[in-house]
């Protein structure tokens, strides 16, 4: 009988003559699939009396249900008989038509229970396909049945010897027929709801099928041979070279990745970000000396002269300030003066030593080998040695970085590095014509043109490619084949019958038919070669 979200046509058996016929019978319910208690209502339509217009008697049927305390409670349903009966309901599904053997019989239903399963209007497409089949072949075999029934009652009614071979070949297109009904319904469904063994494979047999599938296809599909042998031929990297060399497909992986980067970016949050990279920063200068460093990049920067414009710079500097601040040079002379001494006296002092200081300032400002520049140079090479190697003066360095890396100005600058760096990729990736877009672009074509006519980088990305993807196969293929076995194991059986049948119940259907015209063909020649034998 159809139920629950499919529509299934069964072989109905020929009745034989002066067999009186029933109305099909159809069942009211309403329960949930899996365990749940379930309670109906049984009708069934009765053929009304000579005379009498069909459907127009009544009829009774009694139901027995539970009724409080155990008791049983009849109850009297009447209805008016108006052809076959059809039922509907919810959870597992409703239908009409029963099951009644070899010969036509089509039930339809609807139910939400699919397991995972909605049919779709392709399905339904395929599902009405299988439908026309099976009457094919259920006609075939009401043919043949008549063929069978006519010749035997020609050939008792003293017909040629020609009926002998219709009835033979009939009566061996029916057994193929039956035989082969037989076998194809015994994969979805048990034969006239018959507990036979060995029937109704795929609902009884879906789990295992799910894992012999994911066994199949680990064992086939995901094995590290078949996987590199298989990406090898497709020669993905001459391909992927020549697609991109396209300047269209260049701009699309660039317009890609910078959609990409720029999601990423805005999904992370500055907080968390911030404190990730000031916390990296700071251990990773925490952790490192510096002052050895700073000594070989000291020593190397006097060594090529480098500190020279620094030193002129300064020389200019306090050269300049000197003569703007004169004054001031010559008020604090004489007011470190005694105070016994004349006031005139103070102020040639105080003249005098801003002069020394202006011409000392102008002479090293003006003069490349002035002493005083050479002993700057000296104490730099002396302080870039001790830098490298001087105990005491490491340790002092040492703990310097440490005190200007705890202090919150510097925290702050680390943590607000992220978000200037932050603004500033975002606002390249959206610029089409920004320097990184433009680069990007550049660098895929550039690979590309290469790529495409290397034949080393070609192996060379291919070995990348295999490498990766039979590295995923291995260590995840147990994964990936649970996805099948888990995934078929959750299909509720009975849809995955129905599901299957939809997309390969027409091809089955070919079957009966082919068995049907084997078997009559088959039987005639046992008929012709047992005749011919006892001739």
């Amino acid at each position: 009988m159809g139920r629950g979200g499919g529509q299934g046509q069964t072989p109905e058996a020929p009745e034989a003559p002066g067999r009186r016929a029933e109305a099909p019978q159809g069942a009211v319910g309403a329960g949930a699939r899996g365990g749940g208690a379930a309670e109906g209502e049984q009708r069934r339509g009765r053929i009304g009396v000579p005379g009498t217009p069909e459907g127009s008697r009544e009829s009774d049927a009694m139901q027995t249900k539970p009724a409080p305390g155990g008791r049983e409670e009849h109850v009297d349903h009447r209805t008016k008989a108006a052809g076959p009966a059809t039922g509907t309901g919810t959870g597992a599904g409703t239908g009409t038509g029963a099951d009644r053997g070899p010969g036509a019989g089509i039930g339809t239903g609807s139910g939400n229970g699919t397991g995972g399963f909605v049919f779709s209007e392709a399905d339904e497409e395929r599902r009405r396909g299988v439908r026309r089949m099976k009457t094919t072949a259920t006609g075939l075999l009401m043919l043949v049945a008549l063929v069978y029934v006519l010749t035997t009652w020609a050939e008792h009614a003293g017909a040629g010897a020609w009926a002998g071979y219709v009835r033979a070949a009939a009566e061996a297109g029916m057994v193929g027929a039956l035989a082969d009904w037989f076998a194809v319904t015994a994969l979805f469904r048990r034969p006239l709801g018959l507990p036979i063994p060995h029937t109704a494979i795929i609902p009884t047999k879906k789990d295992q099928l799910g894992v012999s599938l994911g066994e199949f296809v680990g064992e086939n599909f995901l094995s590290p041979d078949v996987v590199r042998t298989r990406l090898h031929a497709l020669g993905i990297g001459g391909r992927l070279g020549s697609w991109l060399a396209e300047p269209a497909h260049a701009d699309r992986v660039t317009a890609e990745l910078a959609t990409a980067l720029r999601g990423a970016l805005t999904v992370l949050r500055d907080s968390d970000v911030q404190a990730v990279v000031g916390e990296a920063i700071t251990r990773r200068a925490e952790t490192a000396e510096i002052a050895p460093g700073i000594g070989k990049t000291l020593e190397r920067v006097v060594a090529d002269g480098g500190h020279r414009r620094v030193v002129d710079l300064v020389c200019v500097k306090a050269h300049d300030w000197l003569v703007t601040h004169g004054d001031s040079v010559m008020g604090a002379v004489q007011g470190g003066a005694p105070g016994w001494t004349p006031r005139f006296v103070d102020r040639k002092v105080g003249e005098r030593v801003y002069k020394e200081l202006l011409r000392f300032l102008t002479e090293m400002r003006d003069m490349p080998e002035h002493p005083a520049r050479g002993a700057v140079d000296r104490f730099l090479t002396d302080f870039a040695a001790d830098l490298q190697s001087d105990t005491d003066t490491r340790a002092r360095v040492e703990r310097l970085k440490s005190e200007i890396l705890q202090r919150g100005e510097v925290q702050d600058v680390i943590a607000s590095a992220w978000t200037a760096i932050r603004a500033m990729i975002i606002s390249a990736a959206e610029d089409e014509h920004s320097e990184l877009r433009l680069r990007v672009r550049s660098s895929l074509l550039s690979l590309g043109a290469r790529l495409a006519t290397d034949g080393r980088l070609q192996d060379k990305v291919e070995g990348w490619i295999e490498g990766a993807v039979v590295y995923v196969v291995t260590t995840y293929r147990t994964e990936i084949t649970s996805l099948i076995t888990d995934t078929v194991a959750g299909w509720d059986a009975e849809h995955t019958s129905r599901k299957i049948e939809a997309h390969i119940g027409r091809d089955l259907q070919f079957i009966r038919i082919n068995g049907t015209v084997v078997g009559a063909l088959a039987g005639l020649l046992i008929y012709t070669v047992s005749q011919a034998l006892g001739a």
